[in-house]
C-alpha cells in the first residue's frame, strides 16, 4: 500500500512505516513458495500469512492520523488533491509499466478491462479477485487510498466539529463498526465458493479487506485519534503496552480457531489504534529507536518499497525456474530452508535498493517540485505547547 508522508518531525511513526511495509513483504514472501520442506512452508505461512493485513491496516489508520495532524488553514481542496495525486500516481505509473513489461516478457496474458481499472486505481471497487490480481497487485491499496484523499476535505470538516469531550466516544463507535464488518459479511454475503483453501468466499474477503468504503472506517479512526492527541485528550500511554497488545492479538489470532474474516482488520484494530498515537508522542520531544536516522530513512522510502517489493519477489523468484506457488500461481522453485531464507533476504535487499532509486529519482523530486503545501500547520493549543508548535510536522 501508499502511506501518508509523515515527515521526520514524527520520526517514530516514520520509522514504524517501514516495519509495516516489512509485514507486507513477509506475507508475500510466505506465499511465494520458496521452501521445499512442506512443514517449514506451512509454519511460515501460518505465522506470517496475516502480517500483510496488519501492515495495511496500520497504513490506513496512519493516513488519517497524519493528514489530520498536518491540516493547514491556508490549504485549498484543489491544492490538497493535487499533492495527494502527485504522491501516489508517479510511483504507481512507474511500477505499473514495469509490471506490464514483466508480464509481457514472461508471456503472461494482460487482462482487460481489469488492467485498465488498475491503471486508473478504481479496481478495488470491483468484487472480483481478477481485478485485484492485475499488473502490480499491491496497487489495490492505492485505489483505497484514493478514496481517502478525495473524501478528506469533507471528512475533516465533520471531524473538526466533534467536541473534544466526545472524541473518544466517536473513536469507540468507529471501532465497533469495524469489528462488526466480518459479522455483516458472514450474514449478508455468500461464503461459497471458498477462496483458495479458506472456508470463506472472495466476496466476503473483498467486503472486509478491499472494499474502499469499508476501509474508510480505519482512515476516519486515524483522523479521530489525531484530534484526540491534538486536543490534549490522549491518555499518555507509551509505545510498549500497545505494541505488546498488538503482538498478543496477532499471536492469539494464529493460535485460536476462528473465522478468518476477523484477521483482516477486526482483531488488531484496537492495539493499532493505541499504537499510533503513542508513537506520535515523539512530537513532544521524546526519542526512540524508531526515531533514529536509519529507521527514519527506511520509513521515508517505505511507500516506494511497498510499490516495488511484490514485483521483485515474484519475478525475481521466477528467474530461477517455473513452478506453481501454494496458490497454484506461476512462481519459482522451492529450495532447502537455508536456500529459501537466502532468497528472501536477497529479495529484501534488492527491494530496499530499488525503493531507494524510485524514491530518489521519482517520488522525492516530484514532491519537492510540486508538493509543497502553503502556510503553517494548524494545531490545537491544548496539546502542543507554544514553544513546541514550530516542531509540528509539515503537511504531506
Amino acid at each position: 500500500m501508499a502511506p501518508s508522508n509523515a515527515t521526520s518531525r514524527l520520526p517514530s511513526l516514520t520509522g514504524m512505516r517501514f516495519l509495516a511495509a516489512l509485514l507486507v513483504f513477509s506475507v508475500h514472501g510466505a506465499a511465494a513458495g520458496v521452501f521445499k520442506d512442506q512443514g517449514v512452508a506451512a509454519d511460515y505461512y501460518r505465522w506470517f500469512g496475516n502480517a500483510g493485513a496488519v501492515g495495511v491496516s496500520f497504513f490506513f489508520m496512519l493516513s488519517g492520523f497524519v493528514l489530520t495532524w498536518s491540516v493547514r488553514p491556508a490549504d485549498t481542496v484543489r491544492g490538497f488533491w493535487r499533492r495527494r495525486l502527485l504522491k501516489i500516481f508517479p510511483n504507481h505509473l512507474v511500477t505499473f509499466v514495469v509490471a506490464i513489461v514483466l508480464l509481457t516478457v514472461t508471456s503472461t496474458a494482460v487482462a482487460f478491462p481489469e488492467t485498465l481499472a488498475n491503471l486508473f486505481l478504481v479496481h478495488a471497487w470491483v468484487p472480483d479477485s481478477g481485478y485485484v490480481e492485475t499488473a502490480n497487485t499491491v496497487s489495490w491499496s492505492l485505489s483505497v487510498e484514493l478514496l481517502f484523499y478525495l473524501s478528506f476535505p469533507l471528512l475533516i470538516k465533520g471531524v473538526s466539529r466533534i467536541g473534544p469531550a466526545v472524541l473518544w466516544y466517536a473513536a469507540g463507535g468507529v471501532v465497533l463498526v469495524i469489528m462488526l464488518m466480518p459479522l455483516i459479511a458472514q450474514m449478508l454475503l455468500p461464503d461459497t465458493p471458498g477462496f483458495m483453501f479458506m472456508k470463506i468466499s472472495w466476496t466476503q474477503i473483498w467486503f472486509v479487506y478491499v472494499f474502499p468504503v469499508a476501509r474508510l472506517l480505519e482512515f476516519v479512526l486515524g483522523m479521530l485519534l489525531a484530534r484526540i492527541v491534538l486536543s490534549g485528550r490522549w491518555i499518555g500511554l507509551g509505545v510498549i503496552p500497545p505494541a505488546l497488545l498488538t503482538i498478543a492479538a496477532y499471536v492469539g489470532a494464529v493460535l485460536i480457531d476462528h473465522n478468518p474474516l476477523y484477521n483482516y482488520v477486526a482483531i488488531t484494530v484496537v492495539p493499532l489504534a493505541l499504537l499510533i498515537p503513542a508513537a506520535a508522542a515523539d512530537a513532544r520531544g521524546r526519542e526512540s529507536l524508531l526515531s533514529k536516522r536509519p529507521m527514519v530513512w527506511l520509513g521515508e522510502i517505505s511507500f516506494a518499497f511497498y510499490c516495488v517489493h511484490y514485483l521483485i519477489l515474484i519475478y525475481g523468484h521466477r528467474l530461477f525456474g517455473s513452478d506453481p506457488n501454494i496458490f497454484g500461481k506461476p512462481s519459482g522453485p522451492a529450495w532447502s530452508t537455508p536456500g529459501g531464507l537466502l532468497f528472501l533476504a536477497a529479495a529484501l535487499v534488492v527491494s530496499v535498493l530499488a525503493a531507494w532509486a524510485l524514491y530518489a529519482i521519482v517520488e522525492r523530486p516530484v514532491m519537492r517540485r510540486w508538493g509543497r503545501p502553503p502556510g503553517p500547520r494548524r494545531t490545537e493549543q491544548a496539546a502542543v505547547r507554544p514553544e513546541r508548535a514550530a516542531e509540528a510536522p509539515a503537511a504531506h
